[in-house]
């Protein structure tokens, strides 16, 4: 026997031998490892997430207005692939709450689903929520247009701004209709508008912080009607006497109409008049009356009107004749005399 493992050929074919058998034992181990991956595999749930899934609510929303609800949520499912695949894709599941049972108030509420397979696991997110159910109220209320006057014109100033319509309807839960403060339209543009101009507005309900309240507003654009006008300015109006009186009259009074006068133009200048002079010749003023007069005004300034009324009450005193009728006699007299003679 050990001759017969001295042999150079016997230990070559049991070495063959041995490395065989140990390569068809690890082949089988490999196989039955791949066989049971295979079976967990096909066994081991399949997971996929359907994000912003519409969350449907059943309610009385003619009366009612509910607050906290989100407008989607986040659906987790497991179970077969094939299932799982065949439901994302369908579509055919809902996702809802129920809140017919519940009184006005505040709550906390599951989140419920239906028409999903009951061989797949499902998780929503989140899965409860707190709300609030209130009375739906609606009220009319009047907009207030608004514009930022840095984008007028230096030279031109805002004169008015209307709304069409003046009012609008807002309906919402009770507690927001009672935190109204402001109803606006803004109106935008350029920076430099000088004229008038017309502009629909998104109309937006704010509370006293200036917060947009989520509120249902009928209509929610208005057309808002600009008015842009000139600068301008009211000044007093000062009577400025020019030349000599006659001899023998005295003003006892005089004024001038309209003692005030808005002025247009630009508002560098404007802003630098304290005060609109009108200049009267009072050298033919024989009587009382009134007369016309013209405004003295810087170039570029536009006043409403340049004539001016002057009512002037004057007094003129009379002439002493005496001693030229005494003369004038006298003259005579010496006139018949002679011609008598």
């Amino acid at each position: 026997m050990d001759k017969l493992f001295d042999s150079y050929w016997v230990l070559r074919i049991t070495a063959l031998v041995l490395s065989l058998l140990l390569f068809f034992y690890v082949q089988s181990e490999n196989e039955k490892k791949r066989e049971g991956a295979a079976e967990s595999n096909s066994t081991s749930p399949y997971v996929d997430i359907i994000n912003d899934v519409p969350l449907e609510v059943y309610y009385d929303d003619e009366n009612l207005i509910v607050t906290g609800l989100p407008e989607t949520v986040d659906v987790t499912i497991s179970g077969p692939m094939a299932i799982v695949l065949q439901e994302k894709i369908a579509k055919d599941y809902v996702v809802f709450v129920d809140l017919n049972s519940l009184l006005i108030g505040k709550h906390r509420v599951t989140i419920q689903h239906e028409n999903f397979s009951e061989k797949l696991d499902v998780t929503i997110d989140p899965a409860t929520i707190d709300i609030e159910i209130e009375e739906k109220v609606t009220q009319e209320f009047r907009v207030d247009p608004e514009m930022n006057n840095r984008l007028i014109d230096e030279n031109y100033v805002l004169s008015g701004m209307t709304a069409e319509p003046t009012y609008v309807t807002v309906t919402g839960a009770k507690s927001v209709i009672e935190s109204i403060s402001y109803v606006k339209a803004t109106v935008t543009g350029e920076p430099g508008i000088n004229k008038s101009f017309e502009q629909y507005a998104n109309v937006k309900v704010l509370n006293a912080d200036l917060s947009r309240l989520d509120v249902r507003i009928e209509p929610e654009k208005v057309k808002v009607k600009v008015e842009i006008n000139e600068y301008s300015k009211e000044l007093p109006v000062v009577f400025k006497q020019k030349g000599t009186l006659q001899e023998g009259v005295t003003i006892q009074e005089i004024s001038v109409e309209p003692t005030k006068m808005k002025v247009y133009g630009k508002k560098a200048v404007i802003d630098e008049l304290k005060e609109l002079v009108v200049e009267f010749d009072v050298s033919d003023l024989e009587k009382s009356g009134s007369y016309e007069a013209k405004l003295i005004v810087p170039e570029g300034v536009a006043p409403t009107t340049k004539t001016i009324l002057i009512h002037a009450n004057v007094k003129r005193e009379a002439v002493d004749t005496t001693e030229n009728e005494t003369e004038v006699e006298t003259e005579e007299t010496v006139e018949n005399q002679e011609s008598t003679e």
